[in-house]
């Protein structure tokens, strides 16, 4: 049973250019979980097209990408899809090799990575992948009339669908590296609580719970463990009902917003979900270059004093506790990416000390 005990864990981003060198930085600050690399410098890597590849009527033109829903092909193409979506959905050998596998053309990283980890023999708790979510890629993907492809309910169960065995995927593979431990999957979805914003318009909270829920049913069903990770703000009852075993958050800027939801975090945290906390900033270069890990430390300390009035103890939140960057790393310079992961690394050791202290403490 994964027990995380405020260990350190990251969003896949990184402002580089060469996956084994970004593979290389991961290991580096977080070698007890991992994670296979997201460049978004790449055209194909970045956040909506990365996961688009198998999609049916997908016309990529480098910085332009679309569903083409009008060409001949695309029917015959649809049914293609379904058909081996059904075959490799039931079979793990055909879902190795079929359309859904992660390729070199949008996620090299993810060979980069396993090729370093096992010249290394290097020893982990477990591994990471992660996966976009199906509201914000549908909403990002366009058909060639410009309607995302998010309010077109054969498109959107495609895209589910291939989402769902893209993550299935990863964790049959990442599987082979663990051990006896759960791959964990982080579904990547500020859609998840932006639902009736501008951005959003149109989208029920049950197309957002229905979407991601099917993609969590198919990383658990393969044996991982499924996170959200929202580094948004918005309604955080979906996310925090969904079923989803870890929920990254980006607690530097909405941990007072998420901390209103004392119903659902209450039960979120007995039936042992894990928070992921993301108390190192990410999003503003200056507060990255201001702020230190004894300065973050303290700002997690107070948050965790105000969780305890839930009723559960520090201890028991501790122990069910991630420490990550509130967001991936992407799109900061490399300097201070380098400095989000060295402050993510000694916040977490100073929160597993805090937390070897209390246990002897009790």
């Amino acid at each position: 049973m994964f027990q995380p005990r405020c260990l350190p864990i990251l969003i896949g981003s990184l402002p580089l250019q060469d996956h084994t060198e970004a593979a290389e930085m991961i290991l580096k600050y977080t070698p007890e979980i991992p994670l296979w690399p997201q460049l978004p410098k790449r055209n194909k890597e970045g956040m909506v097209r990365q996961f688009l590849t198998g999609f049916p009527g997908l016309i990529d033109e480098g910085k332009r990408f679309w569903i083409d829903t009008d060409s001949e092909d695309f029917a015959d193409e649809m049914t293609s899809f379904y058909e081996e979506y059904l075959l490799a959905e039931s079979d793990a050998g055909l879902l190795k090799t079929s359309r859904f596998a992660l390729g070199a053309d949008s996620a090299a990283g993810f060979a980069a990575f396993l090729d370093i980890l096992i010249s290394r023999n290097q020893s982990t708790v477990t591994l990471k992948g992660q996966i976009t979510g199906p509201v914000t890629t549908g909403i990002g993907t366009k058909d060639r009339h410009g309607n995302s492809i998010f309010y077109n309910d054969n498109l959107r169960d495609m895209l589910i669908k291939l989402l769902s065995l893209k993550a299935s995927w990863q964790v049959m593979e990442l599987r082979n590296h663990t051990g006896t431990a759960a791959p964990i999957i982080f579904i990547d979805e500020p859609g998840m609580v932006s639902f009736g914003s501008s951005s959003f318009a149109g989208v029920s909270r049950e197309m957002v719970t229905s979407a991601v829920g099917e993609v969590i049913e198919a990383i658990q069903k393969t044996g991982g463990l499924a996170g959200v990770h929202i580094c948004a703000n918005g309604d955080w009852g979906p996310a925090l009902d969904s079923g989803a075993d870890i929920l990254s958050f980006d607690a530097y800027s909405y941990f007072n917003n998420i901390a209103l939801y004392t119903a659902e975090l209450t039960t979120f945290l007995k039936r042992g979900g894990i928070l992921a906390w993301g108390i190192i900033p990410t999003g503003d270069p200056l507060i990255v270059s201001e702020e230190n890990s004894d300065s973050l430390f303290a700002k997690w300390l107070d948050q965790l004093e105000t969780l305890t009035t839930l009723g559960f103890t520090k201890q028991r939140i501790m122990e069910q506790t991630l420490i990550a960057p509130a967001c991936g790393t992407g799109s900061l310079t490399l300097e201070l990416a380098g400095k989000v992961l060295q402050m993510n690394r000694d916040v977490a050791a100073k929160c597993q000390d805090h937390l070897r202290q209390y246990s002897r403490g009790s």
